[in-house]
């Protein structure tokens, strides 16, 4: 994720390690399991890419690393990402207020991570269903007793199986220990 002001100032997000289910996006996993020289190439990609479209905002890239550490452009999204939500509890400046300040010509933020962060969506398979009928919410007091997970509802009424209804973001102190407590925190939350 790069943002872009008018004059051509740049920054980029720590890179997330995307780990898709039935092709949707199921965490983002922060920062990335792969080598400093896979990030470093990433980060220039993003970057040379955002200043060759011009953009202005925020450029979201996904790439996917090949067994030979070879980047491959799949996706580009010129705007706030789902895959960037783990911004909101994990850096300094978030990818929303990036946006804002690189649209508007301001100052970047600093997009450092603050720490490690698991960012996991919440689908409508989370709600308990008994023959297509919704019979129950989420199991949400068990992830907002862990005092390292935020959550984030979208507002959306109606939970239907695959529709993200929203997210959570585990930090730690390590990635390791955030995709652990992510995995515990996702299982008691409902039938996902």
């Amino acid at each position: 994720m790069v943002a872009r002001t008018p004059a051509g100032e740049m920054r980029a997000f720590p890179i997330a390690e995307n780990i898709h289910t039935n092709h949707i996006l199921d965490f983002s996993i922060v920062p990335a399991r792969v080598t400093p020289k896979v990030a470093a190439t990433a980060e220039s990609l993003g970057k040379a890419i955002a200043e060759k479209l011009g953009v202005v905002g925020l450029l979201a890239i996904e790439l996917f690393v090949t067994e030979g550490d070879e980047l491959l452009v799949n996706e580009l999204a010129p705007r706030p990402h789902n895959s960037g939500h783990y911004t909101m509890d994990a850096c300094i400046t978030s990818q929303f207020e990036q946006h804002v300040r690189a649209v508007c010509g301001l100052p970047l933020g600093d997009p450092s991570l603050v720490l490690p962060a698991v960012m996991v969506n919440i689908l409508g398979d989370a709600w308990s269903w008994r023959d297509d009928q919704l019979t129950g919410d989420p199991d949400w007091a068990s992830l907002l007793a862990a005092p390292r997970a935020k959550l984030h509802l979208y507002g959306k009424r109606e939970p239907r199986v695959g529709r993200k209804m929203g997210h959570f973001t585990v930090t730690a102190d390590t990635v390791d220990q955030a995709l652990a407590l992510a995995r515990a925190l996702k299982a008691k939350l409902g039938r996902e």
